[in-house]
């Protein structure tokens, strides 16, 4: 059998088992490469701006697409959504803030108090 045959008959397989509860989870595979310039050309955004809207450093943007580095793997999978969806993504990391839970912003209060803040 040709071995994009076997990968594909591989890929079916595990679906199944997935579908029918005899897997609990499935493996991402992620592209071994990403064009940053491409995506972030495609949005019309600087380095600067691109790295702002997504949490990155203008300096690993940078890198990344002068070829001197090549995202880890997190960072390709958040490219991906952002190449897929990148309005969803900023809106998503525009409510983050939302997310953050209550007892993390407890150093902060005892920062500007001196005291921690007592909650009822």
């Amino acid at each position: 059998m040709s071995k994009l045959f076997e990968e594909m008959a591989q890929g079916t397989a595990e679906a199944r088992a997935y579908m029918e509860g005899e897997r609990k989870g499935y493996k991402v595979t992620l592209p071994e490469s990403i064009d940053v310039r491409a995506i972030r050309n495609r949005l019309r955004f600087s380095q600067g701006r691109f790295a702002d809207a997504f949490g990155l450093s203008v300096d690993a943007i940078r890198h990344w697409e002068s070829g001197r580095r090549n995202p880890e793997a997190a960072a390709r999978a958040l490219l991906v959504v952002i190449a897929h969806d990148p309005h969803l993504v900023m809106r998503a990391l525009a409510q983050s803030h939302s997310l953050t839970p209550s007892w993390a912003n407890a150093g902060k209060e005892i920062a500007k108090s001196g005291r921690a803040k007592r909650r009822v």
